[in-house]
Protein backbone atom coordinates (compact mmCIF):
# COMPACT_ATOMS: atom_id res chain seq x y z
CA UNK A 1 0.00 0.00 0.00
CA UNK A 2 1.28 3.30 -1.03
CA UNK A 3 0.14 6.58 0.25
CA UNK A 4 1.12 10.78 0.13
CA UNK A 5 0.52 12.11 3.55
CA UNK A 6 -0.10 16.30 3.19
CA UNK A 7 1.08 18.12 6.10
CA UNK A 8 0.46 21.69 6.31
CA UNK A 9 1.98 23.90 4.10
CA UNK A 10 1.94 21.28 1.80
CA UNK A 11 4.86 19.49 2.35
CA UNK A 12 4.54 15.80 0.73
CA UNK A 13 5.59 12.65 2.65
CA UNK A 14 5.53 9.87 0.66
CA UNK A 15 5.12 6.36 2.63
CA UNK A 16 4.83 2.83 2.24
CA UNK A 17 3.72 -0.26 4.03
CA UNK A 18 4.01 -3.91 4.54
CA UNK A 19 1.90 -6.29 6.62
CA UNK A 20 -1.64 -6.29 7.90
CA UNK A 21 -2.78 -3.19 10.10
CA UNK A 22 -4.05 -4.84 12.64
CA UNK A 23 -0.28 -6.36 13.79
CA UNK A 24 2.02 -4.18 15.84
CA UNK A 25 3.53 -1.07 13.54
CA UNK A 26 7.62 -0.70 13.07
CA UNK A 27 7.86 2.94 11.85
CA UNK A 28 11.65 2.74 9.72
CA UNK A 29 13.36 5.76 9.35
CA UNK A 30 16.24 6.08 7.32
CA UNK A 31 18.97 8.19 7.53
CA UNK A 32 20.86 11.20 5.52
CA UNK A 33 20.38 11.34 1.83
CA UNK A 34 18.74 8.21 2.13
CA UNK A 35 15.13 7.51 0.86
CA UNK A 36 12.79 4.97 1.97
CA UNK A 37 14.13 2.34 -0.62
CA UNK A 38 17.70 1.68 1.68
CA UNK A 39 15.14 -0.37 3.91
CA UNK A 40 14.81 -2.57 0.89
CA UNK A 41 11.73 -4.44 0.10
CA UNK A 42 12.63 -8.09 0.88
CA UNK A 43 13.78 -6.56 4.30
CA UNK A 44 10.77 -4.90 5.07
CA UNK A 45 8.81 -8.08 3.21
CA UNK A 46 10.42 -10.38 6.18
CA UNK A 47 9.62 -8.30 9.18
CA UNK A 48 5.92 -8.33 8.03
CA UNK A 49 6.10 -12.12 7.76
CA UNK A 50 7.03 -12.20 10.80
CA UNK A 51 3.52 -10.77 12.00
CA UNK A 52 4.51 -6.79 11.96
CA UNK A 53 2.96 -3.89 10.06
CA UNK A 54 5.73 -1.99 8.47
CA UNK A 55 5.95 1.47 7.74
CA UNK A 56 8.53 3.32 5.71
CA UNK A 57 9.09 6.16 4.08
CA UNK A 58 10.83 9.07 2.37
CA UNK A 59 12.45 11.82 4.29
CA UNK A 60 12.21 15.66 3.03
CA UNK A 61 14.68 16.20 -0.02
CA UNK A 62 14.57 12.46 -0.64
CA UNK A 63 12.20 9.95 -2.80
CA UNK A 64 8.61 11.71 -3.80
CA UNK A 65 8.29 13.14 -0.59
CA UNK A 66 8.91 17.84 -1.41
CA UNK A 67 12.18 18.82 -1.89
CA UNK A 68 14.05 22.25 -1.45
CA UNK A 69 16.60 24.23 -3.48
CA UNK A 70 20.09 22.65 -2.87
CA UNK A 71 21.67 24.37 0.03
CA UNK A 72 18.18 25.67 1.11
CA UNK A 73 16.14 23.17 3.17
CA UNK A 74 12.61 25.06 4.62
CA UNK A 75 12.99 22.68 7.18
CA UNK A 76 14.96 22.13 10.36
CA UNK A 77 15.81 18.81 12.42
CA UNK A 78 12.59 18.99 14.83
CA UNK A 79 10.23 19.37 11.80
CA UNK A 80 11.48 15.68 10.16
CA UNK A 81 10.93 14.73 13.70
CA UNK A 82 7.36 16.13 13.82
CA UNK A 83 6.84 14.65 10.13
CA UNK A 84 7.93 11.07 11.53
CA UNK A 85 4.57 11.71 14.24
CA UNK A 86 2.53 12.68 11.02
CA UNK A 87 3.48 9.65 8.95
CA UNK A 88 1.46 7.50 12.11
CA UNK A 89 -1.36 10.02 12.13
CA UNK A 90 -1.77 9.43 8.16
CA UNK A 91 -1.60 5.54 8.81
CA UNK A 92 -3.75 6.36 11.96
CA UNK A 93 -1.26 4.46 14.23
CA UNK A 94 -1.63 5.28 17.93
CA UNK A 95 2.12 3.54 19.39
CA UNK A 96 4.73 2.63 17.30
CA UNK A 97 7.79 0.33 17.63
CA UNK A 98 10.29 3.51 15.74
CA UNK A 99 13.42 2.01 13.70
CA UNK A 100 16.12 4.02 12.85
CA UNK A 101 19.14 4.08 11.23
CA UNK A 102 22.26 6.49 11.52
CA UNK A 103 20.67 9.78 11.30
CA UNK A 104 17.45 8.13 11.11
CA UNK A 105 18.39 6.79 14.22
CA UNK A 106 18.60 10.35 15.75
CA UNK A 107 15.32 11.11 14.72
CA UNK A 108 13.84 8.20 16.44
CA UNK A 109 15.47 8.82 19.34
CA UNK A 110 14.21 12.33 19.37
CA UNK A 111 10.40 11.16 18.42
CA UNK A 112 10.92 8.90 21.28
CA UNK A 113 11.97 11.48 24.03
CA UNK A 114 9.38 13.87 21.92
CA UNK A 115 6.55 11.97 21.69
CA UNK A 116 6.92 9.10 24.66
CA UNK A 117 3.17 8.12 23.99
CA UNK A 118 3.50 7.57 20.46
CA UNK A 119 6.89 5.31 20.53
CA UNK A 120 6.33 1.68 22.30
CA UNK A 121 10.32 0.79 21.66
CA UNK A 122 13.02 2.25 19.99
CA UNK A 123 15.58 0.70 18.14
CA UNK A 124 18.90 2.53 16.87
CA UNK A 125 21.04 1.29 14.14
CA UNK A 126 24.37 2.72 13.27
CA UNK A 127 23.81 5.67 15.34
CA UNK A 128 25.17 7.90 17.87
CA UNK A 129 23.79 9.05 21.52
CA UNK A 130 21.56 12.49 21.04
CA UNK A 131 21.53 14.87 24.11
CA UNK A 132 25.17 13.68 25.93
CA UNK A 133 28.54 14.61 25.32
CA UNK A 134 30.19 12.09 22.67
CA UNK A 135 33.50 14.29 22.13
CA UNK A 136 35.63 11.47 23.83
CA UNK A 137 34.06 9.34 21.39
CA UNK A 138 36.03 8.23 18.37
CA UNK A 139 35.44 10.34 15.24
CA UNK A 140 34.39 8.56 11.96
CA UNK A 141 37.78 6.82 10.40
CA UNK A 142 40.20 9.19 8.28
CA UNK A 143 39.96 7.34 5.21
CA UNK A 144 36.36 8.00 5.58
CA UNK A 145 36.76 11.76 6.08
CA UNK A 146 38.84 11.76 2.64
CA UNK A 147 36.54 10.03 0.88
CA UNK A 148 33.58 12.18 2.23
CA UNK A 149 35.16 15.76 1.32
CA UNK A 150 35.24 14.41 -2.69
CA UNK A 151 31.47 14.64 -2.43
CA UNK A 152 31.95 18.44 -2.59
CA UNK A 153 33.44 18.27 -6.20
CA UNK A 154 30.02 15.76 -7.41
CA UNK A 155 27.87 17.49 -9.65
CA UNK A 156 24.91 15.94 -7.69
CA UNK A 157 22.42 16.61 -10.80
CA UNK A 158 24.93 14.51 -13.12
CA UNK A 159 23.48 11.14 -12.73
CA UNK A 160 26.24 9.28 -13.99
CA UNK A 161 28.65 10.74 -11.30
CA UNK A 162 26.00 10.54 -8.74
CA UNK A 163 26.10 6.94 -8.90
CA UNK A 164 29.77 6.33 -9.34
CA UNK A 165 30.31 8.08 -5.60
CA UNK A 166 27.46 6.53 -4.44
CA UNK A 167 28.59 3.25 -5.17
CA UNK A 168 32.10 4.40 -3.49
CA UNK A 169 30.57 5.81 -0.44
CA UNK A 170 28.80 2.43 -0.20
CA UNK A 171 31.86 0.45 -0.45
CA UNK A 172 33.65 2.55 1.99
CA UNK A 173 30.82 2.22 4.65
CA UNK A 174 30.64 -1.48 4.18
CA UNK A 175 31.17 -4.88 6.20
CA UNK A 176 34.72 -6.33 6.16
CA UNK A 177 32.80 -9.44 6.59
CA UNK A 178 30.96 -10.09 3.79
CA UNK A 179 31.35 -9.37 -0.17
CA UNK A 180 30.68 -6.11 -1.98
CA UNK A 181 28.30 -6.26 -4.23
CA UNK A 182 28.89 -3.36 -6.54
CA UNK A 183 27.11 -4.09 -9.65
CA UNK A 184 24.17 -4.77 -7.90
CA UNK A 185 24.66 -1.08 -5.59
CA UNK A 186 25.29 0.42 -9.03
CA UNK A 187 21.36 -0.61 -10.33
CA UNK A 188 20.16 0.17 -6.83
CA UNK A 189 21.51 4.08 -7.09
CA UNK A 190 20.43 4.07 -10.13
CA UNK A 191 16.94 3.34 -9.66
CA UNK A 192 17.00 5.48 -6.88
CA UNK A 193 18.17 8.72 -8.29
CA UNK A 194 15.60 8.28 -10.82
CA UNK A 195 12.89 8.02 -8.83
CA UNK A 196 13.82 10.91 -7.00
CA UNK A 197 14.75 12.67 -10.00
CA UNK A 198 18.12 13.31 -8.68
CA UNK A 199 19.80 13.95 -5.33
CA UNK A 200 21.18 16.91 -5.07
CA UNK A 201 18.17 18.27 -2.55
CA UNK A 202 18.84 15.46 -0.53
CA UNK A 203 22.41 16.92 0.50
CA UNK A 204 20.00 19.45 2.14
CA UNK A 205 20.34 17.20 5.22
CA UNK A 206 23.93 18.08 5.96
CA UNK A 207 23.35 21.37 6.83
CA UNK A 208 20.96 20.43 9.75
CA UNK A 209 21.87 20.68 13.60
CA UNK A 210 20.88 17.88 15.51
CA UNK A 211 18.42 20.52 17.26
CA UNK A 212 18.40 17.66 20.51
CA UNK A 213 19.90 20.22 23.07
CA UNK A 214 17.84 20.40 25.48
CA UNK A 215 16.84 16.78 25.63
CA UNK A 216 18.78 13.21 26.49
CA UNK A 217 18.58 9.95 25.76
CA UNK A 218 19.21 8.84 29.57
CA UNK A 219 15.29 10.60 30.22
CA UNK A 220 13.82 7.63 27.33
CA UNK A 221 11.14 5.50 28.60
CA UNK A 222 10.46 3.33 25.95
CA UNK A 223 12.95 0.10 25.73
CA UNK A 224 15.99 0.58 23.46
CA UNK A 225 17.86 -1.81 21.54
CA UNK A 226 20.95 -0.52 19.51
CA UNK A 227 22.65 -2.66 16.41
CA UNK A 228 25.96 -1.74 15.25
CA UNK A 229 28.51 -2.67 13.38
CA UNK A 230 31.83 -3.35 15.18
CA UNK A 231 33.56 -1.55 11.71
CA UNK A 232 31.38 1.10 11.19
CA UNK A 233 33.57 3.82 9.75
CA UNK A 234 31.26 6.90 10.18
CA UNK A 235 30.44 6.03 14.31
CA UNK A 236 32.62 3.66 15.52
CA UNK A 237 31.20 1.18 17.90
CA UNK A 238 32.01 2.77 20.84
CA UNK A 239 29.17 5.06 19.97
CA UNK A 240 26.92 2.02 19.77
CA UNK A 241 27.84 1.02 23.21
CA UNK A 242 27.88 4.95 24.58
CA UNK A 243 24.20 5.02 23.77
CA UNK A 244 23.05 1.39 25.10
CA UNK A 245 24.81 2.18 28.33
CA UNK A 246 23.15 5.85 28.67
CA UNK A 247 19.99 4.30 29.26
CA UNK A 248 18.76 1.57 31.79
CA UNK A 249 18.75 -1.97 30.46
CA UNK A 250 19.54 -0.96 27.29
CA UNK A 251 20.64 -3.74 25.37
CA UNK A 252 23.74 -3.91 22.72
CA UNK A 253 23.72 -6.37 19.56
CA UNK A 254 27.15 -6.08 17.85
CA UNK A 255 27.10 -7.05 14.10
CA UNK A 256 30.85 -9.08 13.50
CA UNK A 257 32.64 -6.90 11.22
CA UNK A 258 29.73 -4.83 10.02
CA UNK A 259 29.39 -1.50 8.43
CA UNK A 260 27.78 1.60 8.30
CA UNK A 261 25.00 -0.44 6.26
CA UNK A 262 22.07 -2.91 6.48
CA UNK A 263 24.12 -5.92 4.63
CA UNK A 264 22.01 -8.55 3.41
CA UNK A 265 24.09 -11.36 4.80
CA UNK A 266 23.33 -9.53 8.20
CA UNK A 267 20.01 -9.46 8.27
CA UNK A 268 19.03 -12.56 9.56
CA UNK A 269 21.15 -10.81 13.27
CA UNK A 270 19.34 -7.64 12.81
CA UNK A 271 15.94 -8.55 11.69
CA UNK A 272 15.84 -11.63 14.77
CA UNK A 273 17.38 -9.01 17.27
CA UNK A 274 14.39 -6.25 16.16
CA UNK A 275 11.45 -8.69 16.20
CA UNK A 276 12.73 -10.25 19.83
CA UNK A 277 12.94 -6.53 20.50
CA UNK A 278 9.43 -5.68 19.85
CA UNK A 279 8.15 -8.96 21.16
CA UNK A 280 9.59 -8.48 24.57
CA UNK A 281 8.31 -4.69 24.81
CA UNK A 282 4.42 -5.98 23.86
CA UNK A 283 4.85 -8.66 26.27
CA UNK A 284 5.45 -5.64 29.07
Amino acid sequence: MQLEIILPGEVRIATQTFGEPHNPSVLLIMGAMASMLWWPDEFCETLAQKGLHVVRYDNRDTGLSTKYPPGKPGYAFGDMVDDAVAVLDGHAVAKAHVVGMSMGGMLAQMLALRYPTRTASLTAISTSPVGVDTSKLPGMTEAYQTHSAKGADVGWSNRAQVIEFMVEDSRMLASIAHPFDATGLRDFVGRDYDRAGGLASATNHFMLADGAASESIGDLLAPLLVIHGTADPIFPIEHGRALASAVANGRLVEVPGGGHELHRNDWPIIIDAIVAHIQASVKT
